[in-house]
């Protein structure tokens, strides 16, 4: 089989690729190892950039966004026993929409299927030949028999643990690298949110976060030690530790309900450099790995597919080689900005088991910088509404 973009993952990356593709008339075909049900039900957090969501509207896919997100103006800190807002809105006229990553792949994979997309499924790649050359093979295999896909580009959408980095060879890759000495312990609450705004508790005891799922659900998370296992945490103890992080003087409690998907998150940072290597281009998870609290990664990696979608349509229709050449170059400039931001915030808010008291006082300090002076809201919210994308 022959293509002219193989695209290895069907997550969110590799399917607004190939969408973005379709709709420049350029073939593509998508190479996913896992079944199609798999993929589309992996539950993800969601917390999209205003530019993230101008982008699905262009491109035709935010018929359910704009029916089921929920737009979010402000972000509630809370510390001291004390609400400090910052109002993103008010700041700088900009907003996020909590819209599940399950969601975004849903309307994607219903995008590809109308458009009669390429897409296998079950399909896992093998090895990758020939990315220094101009005719790549991508080697795969499905219903059990070996494949190969010839391509004019190969783009590595298969994200942290996938096979597209490895085919860079070692010497070639700088590896940036920092695991936190800590996780979250996420989870759900058949109970609306007391407000209808992300909060966050930077407490001394460890971090908490409310996010609302639905209108009647809540999206909630606890930091915890790396390695927990959720079942040592009874509901009791959940809703005790939610109640001294999150509970502030003037503002409702957190609403109490059915608890059920508890699971661990470890959190790391991770980049590597470059973000290409020949005829290979990676994006999203497969190149960079944020901590949850800014909420970067779907947008991070929809930010290199941007980027990406439109070096390939320069090159087919102009025979313009430039944007494909700067592509990692044009995207790490942003990641390492978003990168500063996420490991700030994470490092900002949570509590590390080596800090002293000094370095505790400075966290707080900075918290009390970033809400309570208009220079600190003013960062804030360019950076967690979205910085631009050069494209």
């Amino acid at each position: 089989m022959r293509t002219q973009v193989a695209i290895i993952g069907a997550g969110p990356a590799g399917l607004m690729l190939s969408h973005m593709l379709h709709l420049a008339g350029i073939e593509s075909v998508v190479l996913e190892r896992s079944a199609r049900e798999h993929v589309r039900s992996r539950l993800r957090a969601g917390v999209l950039e205003q530019g993230v969501v101008e982008m699905l509207r262009e491109l035709g896919l935010s018929e359910r966004l704009d029916q089921l997100a929920l737009k979010q103006r402000a972000l509630d800190f809370r510390f001291g026993n004390r609400s400090r807002r910052i109002d993103f809105e008010a700041e700088i006229g900009r907003n996020v929409w909590v819209y599940p990553q399950h969601e975004v792949v849903t309307d994607l994979m219903h995008a590809r299927e109308r458009d009669g997309g390429a897409v296998l499924y079950e399909a896992p790649v093998t090895r990758i030949e020939g990315l220094d050359s101009d005719r790549p093979v991508v080697h795969y295999e499905h219903r059990g028999e070996p494949a190969r896909l010839e391509c004019d580009f190969v783009a590595g959408c298969d994200g942290f643990r996938g096979v597209s980095r490895e085919a860079i060879p070692a010497d070639r890759l700088k590896v940036f690298d920092r695991v936190y000495p800590f996780g979250w312990l996420g989870f759900l609450a058949e109970a609306p949110a007391a407000t209808n705004e992300i909060v966050w508790g930077c407490h001394e005891d460890g971090f908490a976060m409310q996010s609302i799922r639905t209108p009647t659900v809540t999206r909630l998370y606890l930091q915890c030690a790396p390695d927990e296992d959720p079942d040592n945490w009874s509901d009791d103890r959940i809703w005790s530790e939610l109640h001294k992080r999150l509970d502030v003087d003037g503002m409702p409690p957190v609403n109490e309900g059915k608890i059920s998907q508890k699971a661990v998150t470890a959190m790391r940072s991770f980049l590597v450099e470059p973000m290409q290597w020949g005829r290979l281009f990676l994006a999203g998870d497969a190149a960079h790995i944020v901590p949850p609290t800014g909420a970067k990664g779907l947008n991070s990696a929809f930010a290199d597919i941007k980027v990406l979608a439109r070096a390939l349509v320069a090159h087919y229709r102009e025979g313009a080689g430039e944007r494909l050449a700067q592509y990692s170059d044009t995207c790490l400039r942003r990641m390492w900005l978003v990168q500063r931001f996420s490991a700030g915030l994470c490092t900002m808010t949570h509590q590390f088991p080596e800090h002293s008291p000094f370095l505790r006082r400075i966290q707080r300090a900075d918290l009390a910088y970033m809400t309570d002076t208009r220079p600190g809201r003013l960062q804030f919210s360019e950076n967690f509404t979205g910085l631009p994308v050069e494209a």
